[in-house]
């Protein structure tokens, strides 16, 4: 197996408003997206990846004279790899309102005399909004059925929601570590999150951009709640345990005692500087609106006849803000619906955070299934 080498980001700008679920609009955007692989002659080897909060578009490779810039899923994409770019065209899009180069909070509002950013008046989006954000890049792209959707935790929603918005577009829908919607106890964490942000001094409404200033406390602050949901407690005690920071305890109620202190705010810390307040308020309301069956009286069963495609769905055993009974109530749905659905839950330690990592069994399950599905689309290279 080999790594892509040096990729290069690519950005598409619509005129045509893209119309909201909240009735608002987007108007005269711009979507950054980057492409791993060949598109076949028959454009039938495209695979879409969805991404996750604070992911991008940089699924895979490197970035030419930047240090430390791997595509946040290199251990799965690429030459060789379960995702074998080798075989498949990837796609990774930059979702409308992150802050990773599509049109965002931090851009500046064409309703504005001034240039001045959007900040808090950029529309609130939703799942199903980037998804049909993504489904107009795939159409500027010349490609009409994807061979597949893949995606983890919000990433998965967005894989779901293609299987429900574009149910005759995608062959297979692989969606990992995800769930229907958010419990309430989710909703809850991002909530807590939310108000760190919002009642920083530094927020100004969601308008910080024009005081030259960034909320970062709150945004330490909320990646600090987010990191915790994202690691397993056996995780948590292998990596930490109760070591201290330092070699004595400092009785103290304000600085670092404990190792497992000192990392939440570097993880903090670091996320401060390179995301954008306003996009992490919007991204996790995405994730609560997320319910696809509410509009059929809660029915997972009914709001799943619509799909089409094949299914594959992954869990992990430590995963406690996206359990293994959320992936199986999506899998009882599709079996009620006579739906082709494979599913594997995983035995792993790490906790939601597991779907990024280079487990071998669930590296397998991926690689099985995209080996399955090069078979079927003809994508060159397939194994025998």
């Amino acid at each position: 197996m080999s790594d892509l080498g040096f990729v290069s980001p690519q950005s598409l700008h619509f005129a045509e408003p893209l119309a909201l679920r909240s009735g608002q609009q987007l108007a005269d955007y711009t979507i950054v997206y980057e492409t791993y692989g060949t598109l076949n002659a028959e454009r039938s080897n495209a695979v879409l990846v969805c991404h996750a909060l604070n992911a991008s578009h940089h699924v895979a490779g490197r970035y030419e004279n930047q240090a430390r810039s791997e595509g946040w899923w290199n251990n799965l994409v690429g030459p060789g790899k379960p995702l074998d770019t080798d075989r498949f065209f990837v796609i990774g899009i930059s979702n409308p309102g992150s802050c990773f180069g599509s049109t965002g909070p931090m851009h500046p509002n064409p309703a504005s005399a001034s240039g001045r950013p959007y900040g808090a008046d950029f529309p609130v989006m939703t799942v199903e909004d980037w998804v049909d954000a993504q489904a107009r890049v795939i159409d500027r792209l010349g490609i009409d059925t994807l061979a597949g959707v893949l995606g983890g935790s919000l990433g998965g929603m967005q894989a779901l929601a293609w299987a429900l918005r574009h149910p005759t577009r995608l062959r297979q829908c692989i969606a990992v570590a995800t769930a229907p919607n958010l419990s309430a106890q989710n909703i809850a964490f991002n909530e807590v999150a939310r108000r760190a942000i919002v009642t920083d001094p530094d927020f100004h409404g969601g308008h910080f951009y024009e005081h030259g200033v960034v909320p970062r406390r709150g945004l330490t602050v909320a990646r600090m709640i987010g990191h915790i949901t994202y690691l397993s407690d056996d995780a948590m005690e292998a990596k930490f345990g109760r070591d201290l920071h330092a070699a004595a305890l400092g009785y103290t109620t304000r600085d670092t005692e404990f190792q497992i202190e000192s990392y939440l705010r570097h993880q903090g810390d670091k996320f401060s500087e390179y995301f954008d307040a306003n996009s992490y308020l919007l991204i996790t309301r995405a994730l609560d609106y997320f319910d696809p069956a509410r509009e059929h009286g809660g029915d997972l069963t009914a709001t799943f006849a619509a799909a089409r495609c094949r299914f594959q769905l992954v869990s992990f055993s430590t995963d406690w803000r996206f359990a293994p009974a959320r992936s199986r109530e999506i899998v009882k749905a599709l079996v009620d619906n006579q739906l082709d659905v494979s599913y594997a839950e995983i035995d792993a330690p790490h906790g939601h955070d597991a779907f990024l990592l280079e487990d071998p069994r669930y590296h397998g399950v991926l690689r099985a299934s995209f080996d399955n599905l090069a078979r079927e689309v003809g994508a060159t290279g397939a194994a025998p």
